[in-house]
C-alpha cells in the first residue's frame, strides 16, 4: 500500500450505492502521502552510542563528562535509518518512510492550550457535564498550570490530562446531583495537588464551603 498500488478497501458498515455496487472499492495509492507517527522511548540511546564515542578508561577512574552528552532534541534530530533498525524496526518498513521529522515534547503552555482551546477541550467537556446539573465549573489559571505540570512530571503528555482531571473531579461529580442549591464549583491548584477539597459556592451563600470528600 505504501509503495503505491491498487488496494481493495472494504465498505463494510456503509450503505451500498443505488447502482448495485459491491462491498469494496479499489483505491490507487500511488499519489497518496502516508504519514506514520508514534512514540519511540529509548531511541535516543542508540543515537547517542553513534554520536558519542565510548570512553577508553575503565573502572572508578573513568571520567563521565556530562557536558559532552547531546541534548535529547539534538539526538532525535540526528536520527538515521540505522538507528531505527537497531531500535527494532524492520528495514522494509524504514525504507518506505525516507523523511524523519522528530517532534518536540509538549511544554506546560502547550498543554494548557490543549486543555482549553480545542472545540472538544477537556475543560469544556467537564464544564458541560456540570451544566447538566445547572452547576458552573471554574478552573483557575493556577489549576490549569498544575494539571499541565503534573502531566509533564509524569511524562504522559496530553494523554495524561484526562486521568489527572478525572481523579480530581470524580467524587464531586457524583456528589453534585444529590446536593441542592449548588451554583458553582471552583478548582484551584490546591485541589489539583490534593491539599484541600473543591470549593462549592451555593446560590444563597456568599462564602464557599468545602465539599465533603
Amino acid at each position: 500500500m505504501v509503495e503505491g498500488s491498487l488496494v481493495k478497501v472494504s465498505l463494510k458498515g456503509r450503505r451500498k450505492d443505488q447502482s448495485g455496487g459491491g462491498d469494496s472499492v479499489m483505491i490507487d495509492t500511488r499519489n497518496i502521502l502516508f504519514i506514520s507517527g508514534g512514540a519511540f522511548p529509548g531511541l535516543e540511546k542508540y543515537v547517542e552510542k553513534r554520536l558519542v564515542p565510548g570512553h577508553t578508561a575503565i573502572g572508578f577512574h573513568a571520567e563521565m563528562n556530562a557536558a559532552e552528552k547531546p541534548k535529547l532534541e539534538e539526538m532525535l534530530n540526528a536520527t538515521q535509518p540505522d538507528d531505527l533498525k537497531k531500535f527494532g524496526l524492520i528495514p522494509e518498513f524504514i525504507g518506505r518512510f525516507p523523511v524523519l521529522a522528530p517532534l518536540e515534547p509538549l511544554d506546560i503552555a502547550a498543554l494548557i492550550r490543549v486543555l482549553t482551546e480545542p472545540k472538544n477541550a477537556l475543560v469544556k467537556q467537564y464544564q458541560q457535564l456540570f451544566n447538566f446539573d445547572d452547576v458552573e465549573l471554574e478552573f483557575t489559571q493556577d489549576a490549569l498550570e498544575e494539571i499541565a505540570k503534573q502531566a509533564v512530571e509524569h511524562n504522559t503528555g496530553a494523554r495524561g490530562l484526562r486521568g489527572i482531571m478525572e481523579k480530581v473531579l470524580r467524587r464531586i461529580m457524583f456528589d453534585i446531583p444529590s446536593r441542592e442549591n449548588v451554583a458553582r464549583c471552583v478548582i484551584n491548584a490546591g485541589v489539583i495537588k490534593g491539599e484541600h477539597d473543591v470549593d462549592i459556592i451555593e446560590h444563597d451563600v456568599l462564602e464557599p464551603e468545602r465539599a465533603t470528600q
